[in-house]
């Protein structure tokens, strides 16, 4: 082989290298697709997460508001029955927040309250949130007939939208010694027995 063929023949080569350089379209759509397969899987765990962490506000509003209570009837032997009085419960806790509304109301001629955690009806939220309940009642001590009180919290069992859980809906039974009762649609989170 001559050597200027050579040389032309290795400076073609080299130029055709420079120019391959860079990603076909095949590479990119195979890329895209792969990067669309990963979003569709991470996206609706990722929401999932965003809805708990949504939850767990509600959840630890009404765990304080459950234990505010407990708290004001140690000091006042009374509980707050009334939304007006909310404050006193001393908790910085707002009555409305973004995706709740959080409620006081009697339980049962002031011997118990129900403390609500209710998803608001003018938030759609995506997807449903779950409702919260906490309930504290008197109890008496069998062996000193001290008075003292128990707290339970619950949960929703099923996750609403707009027009959420209206809280004039929701009651609860209370007994003498085992306190709140799981109200109708709840589940039992747990508390103080």
């Amino acid at each position: 082989m001559k050597t200027e063929f050579k040389a032309k023949l290795l400076n073609h080569l080299i130029q055709r290298k420079k120019d391959d350089k860079g990603f076909t379209l095949i590479e990119l759509l195979v890329v895209i697709i792969i990067i669309g397969i990963l979003a569709a899987i991470a996206l609706p765990a990722f929401l999932n997460q965003a809805n708990k962490a949504k939850q767990s506000e509600a959840k630890t509003y009404v765990g304080s508001m459950n234990r505010g209570q407990q708290a004001y009837y140690l000091e006042k032997t009374a509980f707050v029955i009334d939304d007006k009085d909310f404050g006193k419960l001393g908790l910085g806790v707002a009555t409305q927040t973004e995706n709740y509304k959080y409620q006081v109301k009697d339980g049962g001629g002031g011997s118990a309250v129900i403390n609500l955690g209710i998803v608001r009806t003018d938030v759609n939220a995506k997807p449903p949130l779950k409702a919260y309940v906490g309930g504290v009642s008197l109890a008496t001590v069998q062996s000193t007939s001290e008075a003292t009180t128990l707290a339970r919290l619950f949960e929703a069992d099923q996750a609403v939208g707009v027009g959420g859980t209206n809280a004039d809906a929701v009651s609860m039974n209370f007994t003498q010694n085992d306190g709140p009762q799981t109200p109708d649609g709840f589940s039992d989170l747990g508390g103080s027995k």
